[in-house]
């Protein structure tokens, strides 16, 4: 179309702002002349010639547009009647004609908005800006793209580590291991015995909050609000968060510190005494009663410390669902970590694998860095539960900087899942590679740490002669890789899971993938060299990566220290030096005044808290007390001893 036909429109447009007026009137013209014209002629007419008539004729001026106008609206009036009763006869091309005018004039409508005519060169100027505009967005697309592919690992991540609040209490696991019958009849004598209280003690006059990491006990303080959590930032799909301290707590802290810097453990009895919550010296009470046998009472402990650390949680702070990062890095993080790992232990010595596995998936979830090692015992939690297609699952949902196969745990641990998977004819569906049988899983385990299977043959212990002439073989003579790393997770797997190889049906398979690769080392020594080659890519590193993870820490061992062996570690029997007096300590608490109870300030702090564990021993009420003072003294005897 030429410039000068441009032009023209723009001009209509100008002197003709009704739109649909315009396009009546055009559309009226088109019907007349199409129903004047006899049909056989119709398709002589070359619409190219109206182009080049266009052309040739001059500028619209003015006078003309107006004449054009009164002219069009006579038009309106007296012919409108006789073209309502023709429009039946009209054909289908004439209604696209009709849209094709409406389109063109709506544009023009477009460009007088705008400023009227424009040059070519503010043409060419929108049509590079929308090609730029259409660059940038494909760019913002695939930005958009690699954005939700990130999403989605994180989603994919975030979904193998959501924890199931139901098996985290393991109350329930028991009732499905024992029976409710059994373990109603547990609870029956503990609160039998519970039951034998001194004189004077009311209990039940509070409620506790309800958590779902512990079952808080009825004898427990109540909770003082000296811990709280702050909300830091949101990146990559996850929320991350850190603890805070009252200056209450920061006292208490500073105590803490003293005490821990004399070795004195009747120091820390004496802070737990005035601050029931301190997570440092729940912890630390926590290992010295596990060291002198007294379980139970450490186990309390620590359901004291997460206790307390729950109900510190932030609104937003929602860690089962795995969306949550809690880093080691922050101090007043390290607790929660300390805590949850060492109530998973707990929980695996009463035989709760199930909830032990939700506590290992809730201790990974909070620090990709996974600071306790957490990824070095979730197989087995994993395969004592019985989850083995999670497992499979999580082995090929997870990330982490080195693949979990090349991992010694994970490597036997897998081939442990598909031998259990082919008895139970488990679906294919959830198989990580459907090829491959638990026997050429359990060789290639072989092949990449062939040192594992001597440590396992003397940790289980594997007597059978048949074990003797596998190991005098050279390729399973040695139980050292030269590699530090490598040598301290093997270390580590053989102490945490040679429970397991105590199953006939398992030695059974791990000596026919042994003999195997003996069998076919010959002719298979490229692959050889090539496991060789990927387990020294894997861990390069010459220092030991894994050193802050003690073996000990995975042991079911619990070392065990008479409790005479640790009096150097009590020092003298005081309850009030550095720390807040009889007046300040009766101050914390909400009846307001008071002295502490008669029987506890003379007495050693050690002993004292002992006694506090158990929920049926307290102290006597103070002479003279109203009944105020009486109800102080029942929660001060239940709550801060």
């Amino acid at each position: 179309m030429s410039a000068r036909l441009v032009k023209k429109v723009l001009n209509e447009q100008q002197h003709f702002p009704p739109q649909q007026e315009d396009d009546d009137d055009d559309d009226e013209d088109e019907d007349e002349d199409r129903l004047n014209d006899d049909s056989t002629n119709r398709s002589s007419i070359n619409p190219f010639d109206l182009l080049n008539d266009h052309d040739s004729e001059p500028e619209y001026q003015e006078e003309d547009l107006e004449s054009a106008k009164e002219t069009s609206t006579r038009y309106d009036d007296k012919e409108g009647p006789s073209l309502l009763k023709n429009t039946a006869v009209v054909s289908t091309s004439n209604t696209k004609s009709k849209k094709k005018k409406k389109k063109k004039n709506k544009n023009g409508s477009v460009a007088n908005k705008t400023g009227g005519e424009k040059d070519l060169d503010e043409i060419l100027e929108d049509l590079s800006l929308d090609a730029n505009s259409s660059g940038e967005q494909d760019v913002s697309s695939k930005a958009r793209a690699v954005s939700a592919k990130d999403k989605n690992k994180s989603v994919k991540h975030q979904a193998i580590l959501q924890v199931d609040p139901k098996c985290l209490n393991a109350e329930n696991e028991l009732r499905r291991i024992f029976g409710s019958k059994v373990v109603k009849s547990f609870e029956a004598s503990n609160e039998a015995s519970s039951s034998r209280q001194i004189r004077g003690v009311r209990r039940g006059h509070y409620n506790l909050r309800k958590t779902v990491l512990v079952t808080p006990a009825n004898h427990w303080p109540r909770w003082d609000g000296s811990l709280s959590m702050e909300f830091l930032e949101t990146k990559n799909g996850y929320n991350y968060f850190k603890y805070a301290h009252s200056s209450s707590y920061s006292q208490a802290q500073s105590a803490f510190e003293a005490t821990k810097a004399i070795n004195d453990l009747n120091g820390v009895a004496s802070l737990l005494m005035h601050h029931p919550y301190h997570l440092d010296s729940l912890l630390t009470m926590a290992e010295y009663f596990k060291v002198v046998g007294e379980q139970q009472m450490s186990a309390d402990a620590i359901a004291k410390c997460l206790y307390a650390l729950e109900c510190a949680w932030h609104p937003m702070f929602t860690p089962l669902q795995g969306n949550c990062q809690l880093l080691f890095g922050h101090d007043t993080n390290k607790p929660m970590f300390t805590a949850l790992f060492t109530h998973m232990k707990n929980l695996d010595r009463r035989g709760c694998h199930r909830s032990a596995l939700e506590v290992c998936k809730l201790l990974l979830s909070l620090d990709s860095d996974d600071p306790m090692g957490a990824i070095f015992c979730i197989d087995y939690f994993a395969l004592r539960a019985e989850e083995y297609a999670w497992l499979e699952k999580f082995a090929a949902d997870y990330e982490s900087i080195n693949s979990l196969y090349l991992l010694p745990n994970f490597s036997f641990s897998l081939s442990i899942c598909r031998f259990y998977l082919e008895r139970e004819e488990a679906s294919k569906d959830a198989c990580i590679d459907a090829k491959k049988s638990s026997l050429d899983y359990m060789k290639q385990a072989l092949l990449l740490h062939p040192s594992v299977i001597r440590k396992l043959v003397e940790k289980v212990p594997l007597k059978d002669r048949i074990w003797t002439d596998i190991l005098k073989h050279p390729f399973f003579q040695s139980d050292q890789t030269r590699n530090v790393s490598l040598d301290h997770l093997i270390s580590i797997y053989t102490e945490r899971n040679y429970l397991i190889w105590r199953l006939p049906d398992l030695q059974k398979l791990l000596s026919d993938a042994a003999q195997l690769v003996i069998g076919t080392l010959e002719d298979i020594k490229s692959e050889v060299d090539g496991y060789a080659a990927a387990r020294t890519q894997a861990f390069s590193s010459v220092k030991n990566e894994y050193g802050h993870l003690l073996v000990s820490d995975f042991s079911d061992k619990v070392a065990s220290i008479p409790p005479e062996n640790l009096q150097q570690f009590m020092g003298p029997p005081r309850m009030g030096e550095g720390m807040p007096d009889e007046n300040q300590f009766a101050n914390l608490h909400a009846h307001g005044n008071g002295h502490a109870p008669r029987g506890v300030a003379n007495r050693n702090a050690l002993a004292v808290l002992f006694e506090s564990m158990l929920p049926w021993v307290t102290y006597e009420d103070r002479e003279g007390g109203g009944p105020d003072d009486n109800q102080h003294d029942d929660d001060h005897g239940q709550n801060n001893q």
